[in-house]
């Protein structure tokens, strides 16, 4: 098969795995050794850098031939699709390349399982082993880890790798035996277990080598069982937890070619997965728990964010007097984020908070206005009933007219 031909199969058969960011990833400095490619501090992958930057990388799979049959998969064993596989020459070459044409920054590289997890895991190994030591690449690596590979080809993944993800792929081990039965949840948590205890040793010795110095991701399948949101949402507390992980990604599952009976046969709403991300956010930047978020089990609210359904539903908590309250407090308002709330316990080191720091700020005044006291303010409608507000807050569905 034509490499342009491999590479059109594999790139489109790797679209489905989420998990690709590099936030996190340091510079990797060449030390008078001519180096090709740079790993920036922010996101790659149609990521943007904190300067507004546009950074890319090169998705691809090694193969899409898959000894499993994952019933949510498209390129499970049974599925009736275009197969192809790269050799790992061929994917280094690719990826210098695709860097010397400015078209990529990086690669992350996954697998479907040939022959063996092993067997797979030294095909990935040898790809980035080749990029640094033979060619110097000092770009972002993100690699796919097989959970069931020997320890020792992990452990060698993450020296060259920026980052190494795990798929848990369902938030839970009962629909993971049910769906992917060939798939052990114990065993992705043993992988995971290992990475950490990598990053741990490294950190804590000074002269070690760094190992995955981007941290670990994982993603899960949203909408290919009847998992809701609140269950979703406490596997990802606890990966992050026990794992220390820097990303859990949300991935909305999508209908597939001949697909099993026992899937669904339409996609989940995107905003199911939207929401989920804003309230993985507030999880990891604003102190939430799963428990505060969720009265009782089930999904997210579509019509409104996360942090806006909690502050509805605590009322009693508001309004927030902006020069008094601590900075996890004001922070939960909606309509302000971490970096605004930074800024507003700053200035108040100075003087007073006034309403019009919220406009100077740009935060969005219609939904902040009913949550906060400041100096000159105070919400005139604090006594409206959370339902009231909520019908006020909720934007109206948008009209599409067919011209």
């Amino acid at each position: 098969m034509e490499l342009l031909k491999k590479l059109e199969v594999l790139a489109d058969a790797a679209k489905y795995d989420a998990s690709c960011a590099s936030s996190g990833a340091p510079k990797r400095g060449s030390r008078g050794v001519d180096g090709l490619g740079a790993s920036t501090g922010a996101g790659i992958c149609h990521s943007f850098t904190p300067d507004g930057r546009c950074v890319s990388l090169l998705k691809i799979l090694l193969t899409n031939f898959c000894l499993y049959d994952c019933q949510y998969c498209v390129n499970r064993r049974s599925s009736n699709v275009p197969r192809a596989r790269f050799t790992p020459e061929e994917v280094v070459n690719l990826t210098l390349d695709f860097y010397r044409r400015n078209y990529i920054d990086g690669l992350f590289l996954s697998s479907g399982i040939i022959q063996s997890s092993s067997y797979t895991m030294e095909q990935l190994v040898q790809v980035a082993r080749s990029l640094r030591e033979e060619h110097q690449f000092r770009g972002y690596l993100h690699l796919k880890t097989i959970p069931d590979a020997d320890p020792q080809l992990i452990a060698l993944a993450g020296r060259y790798a920026d980052r190494l993800s795990v798929n848990i792929e369902l938030p839970t081990g009962g629909s993971l035996a049910r769906l992917a039965p060939e798939k052990d949840v114990r065993t992705i948590k043993l992988a995971m277990g290992s990475i950490r205890l990598a990053q741990e040793e490294a950190q804590s010795d000074a002269k070690a080598p760094k190992f995955t110095p981007a941290g670990q991701s994982t993603q899960m399948i949203v909408g290919a069982d009847q998992t809701d949101d609140s269950t979703i949402l406490q596997t990802a507390e606890t990966l992050y937890g026990a794992y220390k992980l820097k990303r859990v990604y949300y991935s909305g599952f999508s209908p597939i070619p001949d697909s099993p009976s026992a899937l669904p046969a339409q996609a989940p709403p995107l905003l199911r997965e939207h929401r989920l991300y804003q309230a993985d956010f507030l999880l990891r930047g604003y102190g939430f728990s799963v428990k505060e978020l969720f009265e009782k089990p089930g999904n997210l609210s579509l019509e409104i964010d996360p942090k806006l359904a909690w502050a509805l539903d605590h009322r009693e908590q508001f309004p927030v007097d902006l020069n008094r309250a601590p900075l996890r407090m004001i922070a939960r308002v909606p309509g302000i984020g971490m970096r605004n709330a930074k800024r507003l316990v700053e200035l108040r080191r100075t003087r007073r908070v006034r309403y019009e720091d919220l406009v100077r700020l740009r935060c969005p005044l219609e939904k902040i206005k009913p949550f906060v006291v400041t100096q000159d303010y105070r919400a005139a409608g604090h006594d409206a009933s959370s339902v009231q507000l909520r019908r006020v807050l909720t934007p109206a569905p948008v009209q599409l007219a067919l011209l």
